[in-house]
């Protein structure tokens, strides 16, 4: 299959178009409130209240005998809410520090969640089939009120962004001073956790409590690359999030054996290397190149000052100098280099017998840059 096939595929397979606006709900969503966990360091907290939710799925099951979506995301919002309850009294109530707190929350809500799936699953009623997917998440089976509840849920919780976006902006960047100004920052802290698990409900089905994380963390972590504005951070998050889904549906769709789930945070994951690699002011390669160019150029800097200063021994400035002298003073690495640099420059020139001279440019340049040297040391 074609690339254009491929992409023809989103306005013509009804099961893939489902499919792809449901992952790019799930991307823009996550990919917005997760930008704010990524900022204020809260990584652990998505995984927590992604794996917090599980019992609340398992106990909405049991309570109701339904596997709706909306019911079993009510479950798992519940669940998320009393796990930031838990969160926020163990933190205050004890000398546990946040991390380690999230770590016992993780485990213990995770561990519960698994307990009461395997107690469904030997319980003789097959009517629980399914409900294990929550863990891995089955983006294949959603369907278009399932898309069409997780657009609702998450165009409230982005609303909400919206209007609290200044309160949300102090609360990562400056908590004391919107203290400072009376606003509630406790208040807006639950309230900004709370759509976190807003976001993890709306992906329970798509990916999984297991790989929910990942697309809190990872959206937010590959735009922070780019840019430090928070409008265009949270911005490139939420493309970032959706092309991930959208690619991940796409790619999933063109074998039997292909989760959408795990396909989805490998292309979100891709998106997060090419950002550490190439973003134009963090990426790793680019921050290489600079680091090699600046070796470079205090190279040719040196060999420059060295010749001049060789040529200050005699008469003429100009005084052409063998390779081999530079090299033993400037030592052997790259110098013939930074010659072909300074004659690029107009600042050198070679001569037959495999010696440089400096040019009356070169002099110059030279001359200003030893004169700070100098009238330091006069000082």
């Amino acid at each position: 299959m074609t690339l254009l096939e491929l992409l023809s595929s989103l306005l013509t397979d009804h099961t893939i178009r489902t499919v792809a606006s449901g992952t790019a709900i799930l991307g823009v969503v996550s990919g917005v409130l997760g930008s704010f966990a990524v900022l204020r360091k809260q990584s652990l907290l998505g995984d927590a209240l992604s794996h917090a939710a599980l019992p609340g799925v398992a106990i909405a099951y049991m309570l109701t005998g339904s596997k709706s979506p909306a019911v079993l995301m009510l479950g798992a919002g519940i669940a998320g809410v009393l796990a930031i309850l838990v969160l926020l009294n163990v933190t205050s109530r004890t000398r546990l520090k946040e991390d380690s707190v999230l770590g016992i929350v993780l485990s213990v809500f995770f561990g519960f969640g698994l307990l009461l799936l395997t107690f469904l699953q030997r319980n003789p009623d097959a009517r629980q089939a399914g409900l294990n997917t929550f863990l891995f998440g089955q983006a294949a089976t959603l369907l278009t009120r399932d898309v069409q509840t997780m657009a609702v849920f998450g165009g409230l919780a982005l609303l909400l962004v919206l209007v609290f976006w200044k309160e949300f902006k102090l609360l990562s960047f400056d908590r004391e001073f919107g203290a400072s100004l009376g606003l509630p920052m406790r208040g807006i802290d639950i309230l900004l956790t709370t759509l976190l698990v807003v976001a993890v409900v709306i992906g329970l089905q798509a990916v999984g409590v297991v790989l929910m994380s990942a697309m809190l963390v990872a959206p937010g972590a590959a735009a922070r690359q780019w840019t430090d504005n928070l409008g265009r951070m949270t911005l490139l998050s939420a493309l970032f999030g959706a092309l991930a889904g959208v690619a991940g549906a796409l790619v999933s769709s063109l074998g039997s054996g292909l989760s959408t789930g795990p396909v989805i945070v490998l292309c979100i994951s891709l998106i997060v290397l090419v950002s550490l690699l190439f973003a134009p002011n963090r990426g790793l390669v680019w921050n290489w190149l600079r680091q090699w160019r600046n070796r470079s150029r205090l190279r040719t800097e040196a060999v420059l000052e060295n010749i001049y200063l060789m040529s200050s021994q005699h008469a003429d400035p100009t005084h052409p100098h063998a390779v081999t002298a530079l090299e033993a003073v400037s030592g052997a690495g790259n110098v013939r280099r930074s010659l072909e640099e300074l004659q690029r420059r107009g600042l050198a020139v070679p001569h037959s017998d495999k010696k440089w001279s400096l040019t009356a440019e070169g002099v110059r340049s030279a001359q200003a840059r030893l004169q700070p040297a100098k009238d330091a040391d006069h000082e």
